[in-house]
């Protein structure tokens, strides 16, 4: 087949993968053991990605965002270590809890890799995801650590804060109650005075963008795969562009608005034109590493003045 050269796609890899070494109580995918059959069907359509990857000709970025934990397994610390050491790939990121060594990295290119560490207060000490974070960045490697901002937990995030030096970032995922456009009065002014300190991003995971009819890298700059190489938008549009494997990926890579009401969720909406998120992270989008350049307070300007209002 033929193939689309963009100067830079980025895709987001979700295979079969639906398993995880922590029993988070939110989780569907808690404490679920993969099976053998799981194992084989899971390894066969990463390995088929990684072999469509090695042959494509353009700049390619690709980020791995599990239904589970995939950095439990060799085989995904192997496809990172591969893809970061391929002349074409500009960036190869994955979110990850960061709960095994992190020693493999140095078998990696660290200038093109990123990690999206997240912390789970309930399932690992407070020191121990610090040191995992700690020898990433030691090792070079762009990686940021965050956690979602329940009330309960506020204290606990900002011990998060003060055990990372600065140049390592902290996001901070607002808690959504409802699955509402609108996002209740959650957190008192106290709350997100607090949790501002810790990420000074956070105030713009409180935007519900108002992102039906915009213009949006999803679907042109940035597609989805799934196992069995679907390729769709984004994970948040029931919307199917054809398959990575049987369809000309020229075909495929069009410029759409977005069918969705509403967008909150952070790897949806950076590619939102409008919020010009590339000119805030640079080349840690993926991995959510702000450059040392950009002003949050102008982000976050963009943001609400994207945000949905009800009519």
């Amino acid at each position: 087949m033929n193939f689309a050269d963009p100067d830079d796609l980025t895709i987001l890899y979700r295979g079969p993968l639906a398993s995880c070494n922590y029993g988070c109580g939110y989780c569907p995918f808690a404490k679920h053991a993969e099976t053998d059959a799981e194992r084989v069907a899971d390894t066969a359509a990463l390995a088929r990605f990684l072999d469509w990857c090695d042959r494509y000709p353009g700049r390619l970025s690709v980020f791995f965002t599990p239904w589970g934990e995939a950095l439990h397994h060799a085989r995904y610390r192997a496809a990172l270590v591969r893809l970061s050491t391929a002349r074409h790939v500009r960036r190869v990121a994955v979110q990850t809890n960061l709960a095994g060594s992190v020693e493999w990295l140095s078998e990696a290119d660290p200038s093109r890799v990123g990690i999206w560490a997240t912390y789970h207060p309930t399932e690992v000490a407070l020191d121990r995801f610090v040191r995992n974070v700690m020898r990433v960045h030691e090792l070079g490697v762009s990686v940021s650590a965050g956690t979602v901002g329940v009330r309960s937990r506020i204290e606990r995030i900002e011990e998060l804060r003060a055990a990372l030096p600065p140049q390592i970032p902290v996001w901070v995922n607002a808690y959504s109650v409802d699955a509402g456009p609108v996002r209740p009065s959650y957190y008192a002014a106290e709350d997100i005075a607090r949790l501002r300190a810790v990420d000074p991003y956070f105030e713009v995971g409180l935007v519900r963008f108002a992102s039906r009819g915009r213009a949006c890298g999803a679907g042109s700059r940035a597609i989805t795969v799934d196992g069995d190489g679907t390729v769709g938008r984004c994970h948040f549009t029931p919307v199917r562009l054809g398959n990575l494997y049987t369809d000309e990926l020229a075909d495929l890579l069009t410029t759409r608005p977005c069918p969705k009401p509403v967008c909150d969720c952070h790897i949806g909406y950076v590619h939102l034109d409008e919020l010009a998120a590339a000119e805030v992270y640079g080349d840690g989008l993926l991995e959510r590493v702000p450059a040392p350049w950009a002003d949050p307070q102008e982000y976050l300007a963009r943001a609400r003045s994207l945000a949905f209002t009800r009519g």
